[in-house]
């Protein structure tokens, strides 16, 4: 007779119930510690907007259903607190630190389900204190919206699978639906889900449940779906070419560096727990550890598999770690190993502080970190070059901006003043690649004059599209010593289009 959900997925225990308000607490407080010390980093650092940011704040401007690359909760998100808070770049980071103590809180709520509050409480401070996470907490992005969606999702379905009634199910439907809006990797979620309810006899009678769940998150979803059909499917095309699974498909080397970067992303000490959970498989004891395991390992093999066939960025495999984090905190805790959580702690928060505050401490000191150095160097700069900007299109005013650079772009438009929304991507390869180049194509300005901003030595080619192009000024922007950009400012007058090819 297979057992009952309660039965083979237990929550906390009698003696860990009577020590769960304590834990409680204490998790409550140790995440507001953690999160108040991110937003007290974020008031006080220097450090501009990534790229990637600028342009989620671009969005934000323009609130839609989806754009070229992301489904659109991240620019939701943005809207939501600049619209409360300014147009700061406090503002547009605010949600990250707060969206990752929610994912912390949940990772609390899975931990203490599956194995009681002591489990939470550990999990809950790893989880917090993960590289990974201090990096995606200091930047909004996708992963920033992404985490606290896999997580709920997670411990709704663990809830659901303990009762009756479909309540659960609708909740893990709602926050399965809103990781979708954060990030297609949701999907994983997806397919980690099945593959547990239909692997084990146990589990099939769940099926029904999970099968609604779905419902709802598609509903969630489908305003995203609706404007991918009318924009030709562009997001979902997009994920296929960012996944460059064309040509020679064995990339051994980015496979290594791969796995080399999840040491950085989930810790050495942890990391090297989770493969040994792996390699040796009969340490997973109990239904609990086969759930969780069934959540990390499917997302790691697929990235994985993709690294080999062509590449895959570090933050790519982040939401397997929600249910690897209690997946080795319990079996940690279970052999005895509290002090290499406490170090793998300790350790995390010391290399945060490190790699976020050292340059800035260094330079208080009055010396300089080498760009080569310094974590932050590609976020430097954009302020001077906004400012020289905004005094070159101050004296033109009749000019419409152009930048050779998708990223150049966003952060143009963030930092030169007034917002020059109307700004045009010049485009040295034709096709249509990101937003600007989807909503205010070059060829929608034929005719036109522009005030060119260029970053890549493409004078000859960018001159072939205009009657004239004189060159105005060079820009060269420091990031530290040994770093920097230089750009060349041009006055593009009367645009006619790339020459045939």
């Amino acid at each position: 007779m297979n057992p009952t959900a309660a039965e083979t997925l237990p929550h906390a225990g009698v003696a860990g119930s009577r020590r769960s308000p304590a834990y409680g607490a204490w998790t409550l407080a140790a995440l507001a510690v953690v999160t108040a010390a991110r937003l007290l980093w974020l008031a006080m650092q220097t450090a501009g907007l990534y790229p990637d940011e600028a342009q989620y704040w671009f969005w934000a401007q323009h609130l839609a259903f989806g754009y070229y690359s992301k489904p659109p909760l991240v620019a939701w998100t943005i809207a939501l607190t600049t619209g409360l808070f300014g147009d700061g770049e406090f503002s547009v980071r605010l949600a990250a630190p707060v969206l990752h103590a929610a994912a912390a809180g949940f990772v609390y709520a899975i931990g203490r389900r599956l194995y009681g509050s002591r489990v939470g409480f550990w999990s809950a401070l790893v989880y917090a204190s993960l590289p990974g996470v201090s990096l995606s907490a200091f930047l909004i992005s996708t992963d920033a919206v992404l985490m606290p969606c896999w997580a709920a999702a997670l411990y709704g379905f663990i809830r659901a699978r303990e009762g009756s009634t479909a309540g659960w199910w609708i909740a893990t439907g709602v926050a399965l639906g809103l990781g979708l809006l954060a990030k297609y990797a949701m999907a994983y979620w997806l397919i980690s889900a099945f593959v547990f309810v239909l692997s084990q006899r146990g589990e099939r009678r769940h099926l029904r449940g999970l099968l609604l769940a779905l419902a709802i998150g598609v509903l969630v979803c489908s305003p995203n779906v609706w404007w991918n059909w009318s924009h030709r499917f562009v997001s979902y095309r997009h994920l296929e070419a960012n996944a460059q699974l064309t040509g020679d498909l064995f990339h051994p080397a980015a496979l290594a560096n791969f796995v080399l970067s999840q040491f950085g992303v989930f810790g050495p000490f942890l990391l090297a727990g989770l493969i040994l959970l792996c390699v040796r498989p009969m340490r997973l004891s109990g239904p609990p550890a086969r759930l969780l395991a069934t959540f990390t390992w499917p997302t790691l093999a697929i990235v994985l598999a993709e690294s080999l066939l062509s590449r895959a960025e570090a933050n790519w495999a982040a939401p397997a770690y929600v249910s690897a984090v209690v997946l080795v905190v319990s079996a940690a805790l279970a052999r005895g190993w509290r002090r290499v959580l406490i170090f793998s702690i300790g350790l995390h928060l010391a290399a945060a502080i490190v790699v976020f505050g050292g340059s800035e401490a260094i330079a208080a000191a009055g010396m300089h970190v080498p760009a080569t150095y310094d974590p932050l160097h590609r976020l430097r700069g954009w302020r001077q070059l906004g400012d020289q900007v905004s005094q070159a299109l101050a004296a033109r005013p009749a000019l419409r901006l152009m930048a050779d650079d998708r990223e150049l772009v966003a952060a143009l438009v963030y930092y030169v003043h007034p917002h020059p929304f109307d700004a045009v991507e010049w485009e040295p390869v034709p096709g249509i690649t990101d937003q600007w180049r989807m909503e205010n194509n070059e060829r929608m300005h034929k005719g036109e004059d522009f005030l060119a901003v260029a970053e890549h030595p493409l004078y000859a080619q960018m001159r072939a599209e205009f009657d004239e192009l004189t060159p105005l000024k060079t820009i060269a922007i420091g990031t530290g010593p040994g770093g920097g950009h230089t750009y060349e400012l041009y006055l593009a007058r009367g645009y006619r289009g790339a020459p045939a090819r």
